[in-house]
């Protein structure tokens, strides 16, 4: 996946549609388990899981959320599937959330100011603000939002 393939809703409701059956066969569930987990009929997983249709955006939350940690959804998100939800549903809260890895994999250094630091993720294409203890304070795919944010948080 290029950079930047992930900045619609639209945009990750396509791609996690088509990365649907890989999920399924990935945590060991029938079709029918599956369809029941996502409150979808069978017939209608089947269509996405054939690429007849997409799932909507309810599905697509629910699958970032149960299955946060699938290897597939990680490596196609370039890490936290939520976060990249949480930075599409334009959710500016800023504070300090879950601790992360600190940007080992996935992630580029934008700009240091303070105890903050700014990253922008190489395969969704958004950016977050970490502590110096690897807390993640804020994501967004807006960086002119990113830099004031960072600038501030500096500042207090």
């Amino acid at each position: 996946m290029a950079e930047g393939q992930i900045e619609s809703m639209e945009g990750l409701v396509r791609i996690i549609s088509s990365k649907l059956k890989l999920v399924r066969v990935e945590q060991g569930f029938s079709q029918v388990k599956m369809a029941e987990i996502l409150g979808l009929s069978k017939k209608t997983l089947v269509q996405i899981e054939k690429e007849r249709i997409l799932s909507g955006w309810t599905v697509c939350v629910a699958v970032c959320a149960l299955f946060r940690q699938s290897e597939v959804l990680q490596t196609t998100m370039g890490g936290d599937p939520l976060e990249v939800v949480q930075a599409l549903s334009d959710i500016k809260t800023v504070g300090p959330r879950e601790k992360t890895w600190g940007g080992k994999v996935w992630w580029k250094m934008e700009k240091r100011k303070g105890r903050f630091r700014l990253q922008k993720n190489t395969v969704s294409g958004h950016y977050r603000i970490l502590d110096e203890d690897n807390y993640r304070w804020c994501s967004s795919f807006d960086r002119e939002f990113m830099l004031e944010t960072l600038s501030q948080l500096a500042d207090q």
